[in-house]
């Protein structure tokens, strides 16, 4: 049987796919699983590179096509509730929508929509299937268990490292407390007011929220939190804004999280002024609340019309005053972290699923990031001409990044029968399998390591996302390609100098995350090890790898989560970075 490969090029992503006759792979995979499998337990480094670029030869060794060979497309399937912009980007690139009365009930590859799915549904899906949800993650999305989760970790690894969620307070449980705690804070405060937010623990959109700062106007019925109201955000033009950060869970048994270096920056669409609470318009960013505002459609100072920026823009703008944009988003890095962690250990194993988040921060005039909420199931819809250039790129990201990881899963599968398991089915004719691959040649693979040992390596990674860039030709709808033509980059662009308070909207981003780089940055090394010796790719178009961040971490996630471990390690990275944050004051002096 030989192997069907296409090749394509795509130029916003940097990946090669290889897509295989299903028979030859499975036969294939099979033999190379028994001889991997003997020596990659845990191999020493320079072997564990040699097993991988081994394997990687042997993939790249095609015959010829053969005749009248023909690829079914991808199957995507959905419900009532699953947004029309990830249909729309799954069948442009050349996927095909699932219908019952035409298909059996298992011939599907990805099955997305808003809702949870049943452990049951989890405990049968098949390994050439994928579900958009992971169960056991309520516990970050709704607002009471979030506070008591991070509450707990601050228990156990103290106060100082989980200070990025405001004073709170679950209702009506912690009542006693919230009333002793503000009474304590007005008397300290003497003739100043102490304000306070009421949020429904399980509404989203605004919903039910009030702002006081007297007691007697606190109301609720159902299960709420209460919070210390951030008074001093950051405002821009004298508007309130905060950052919709996009967060992927591409497992969580190996602990895997990437974030998504472009976003929104949501604004409130009246001036701040703590003098009037009721105004919803001014103190609620969500975008729900403000397109109703009477300012909507205004120009607004430095923030224009609208309620939405993308986060490259905001970040743009920071830079414009000078502020360090790179040490904030290193700041935002570990707060994702640190709220992941918190659940992370109680998760039930899932296999061939993800977890799409949508972090909610607000950044203080200190430069201080504060998370407002996690969202389960973030909101996708396309309200206006920001939403359509950061939202399409996230659904085609999320898709690369998920072909990413199910090369590792099919190859655990492979590995499993290889070991005298029962035989578990393979992918089917219509799986359309591919993973991505560095357009580097197979050679240079040997020079790549994954990490480096305290996840800092001298040479900063520096990331280029322009807005609405992405290829206009996924690669599934390319899979006839035959030529590959690797992408011209420039070299990154230095940190723009302060010399406009009002820049352009379309600049470069340039950002670190807490991994830096991973040698060169043309692409991405997908390094498939059976079981636990498996090493995440760093990137995955504007998805970058913040977890694992080092041998350390890596190590510590495998067989079982040693949460104290990396919580030391976290550490040292967040020490090592304010070092280098004061050297460069010093020298700027």
């Amino acid at each position: 049987m030989r192997l069907l490969v296409s090749v394509i090029a795509e130029t916003g992503g940097g990946t090669l796919e290889m897509k295989m006759g299903a028979q030859w792979l499975k036969e294939k995979r099979s033999v190379d699983a028994r001889a991997l499998t003997k020596s990659a337990c845990y191999l020493p480094r320079k072997t564990w590179d040699s097993a991988c670029l081994k394997e990687k030869k042997t993939l790249l060794m095609a015959e010829d096509e053969p005749p009248g060979a023909s690829l079914k497309p991808l199957v995507f399937r959905v419900d009532e509730t699953t947004p029309e912009v990830v249909q729309s980007v799954l069948l442009e690139r050349g996927w095909s929508k699932f219908d019952q009365q035409e298909r059996n009930v298992e011939d599907w590859n990805l099955y997305w929509r808003t809702s949870s799915f049943r452990m049951a549904e989890h405990a049968n899906v098949k390994p050439w299937q994928c579900l958009n949800h992971h169960p056991g993650t309520t516990r970050l999305t709704r607002k009471d268990l979030l506070a008591k989760c991070l509450r707990h970790m601050e228990r156990l690894y103290g106060t100082p490292l989980y200070q990025f969620l405001p004073p709170t307070f679950v209702m009506p449980s912690d009542y006693s407390k919230f009333v002793a705690e503000y009474f304590k804070e007005r008397q300290a405060l003497d003739a100043k007011l102490s304000y306070w937010i009421c949020k429904p623990a399980e509404l989203s959109r605004g919903r039910g929220i009030i702002i006081f700062s007297d007691i007697k106007n606190l109301i609720f019925a159902n299960t709420c939190i209460i919070q210390k109201y951030i008074c001093n955000p950051l405002l821009v033009g004298r508007y309130k804004c905060d950052l919709r950060v996009y967060v992927c869970v591409t497992g969580f048994k190996p602990l895997t999280i990437y974030i998504y270096q472009e976003g929104l920056v949501r604004f409130a669409t009246e001036k701040f002024d703590l003098g009037n609470l009721q105004n919803s318009y001014a103190h609620l960013t969500n975008s729900s609340i403000n397109r109703s505002g009477a300012s909507y459609e205004k120009i607004k100072e430095v923030v224009g019309s609208g309620c939405k920026w993308t986060l490259s823009r905001f970040f743009s703008y920071l830079r414009s005053w000078d502020v360090d944009d790179l040490l904030l988003w290193q700041k935002i890095n570990r707060v994702v972290i640190l709220t992941v962690l918190a659940i992370a250990p109680s998760v039930p194993f899932a296999a061939n699923c993800f977890e799409l988040f949508g972090f909610d921060i607000l950044v203080d005039d200190n430069l201080k990031p504060w998370l407002m909420e996690v969202n389960y199931s973030p909101g996708l819809s396309l309200d206006c001409s920001v939403d359509v250039s950061v939202k399409r790129r996230l659904i085609h990201d999320t898709i690369e990044l998920i072909h990413l990881h199910s090369l590792r899963d099919e190859r655990k599968e492979s590995c499993r029968a290889a070991n005298g398991s029962p035989d578990v089915p393979l992918a089917r004719e219509d799986r359309g399998q591919g993973s991505n691959l560095p357009y580097e040649s197979v050679s240079e693979l040997r020079s790549r390591r994954a990490f480096s040992k305290d996840g800092t390596p001298g040479k900063k990674a520096v990331t280029e996302c322009p807005e609405n860039q992405h290829t206009c030709q996924p690669r599934e709808a390319l899979s006839r390609q035959k030529e590959v033509r690797p992408p011209t980059r420039e070299p990154p662009k230095a940190k723009p100098k302060a010399r406009a308070r009002h820049p352009a909207l379309k600049t470069l981003m340039p950002r670190v995350s807490l991994i830096q780089s991973h040698g060169r940055e043309k692409g991405l090394t997908l390094c498939v090890q059976p079981d636990s010796s498996w090493v995440p790719g760093p990137q995955a178009g504007n998805f970058v790898l913040i977890f694992p961040f080092n041998e350390a971490t890596f190590g510590a996630s495998r067989n079982g989560l040693n949460v104290r471990r990396i919580i030391q390690e976290l550490q040292k990275l967040t020490h090592k970075q304010c070092s280098q944050v004061a050297e460069e004051k010093i020298k700027r002096k």
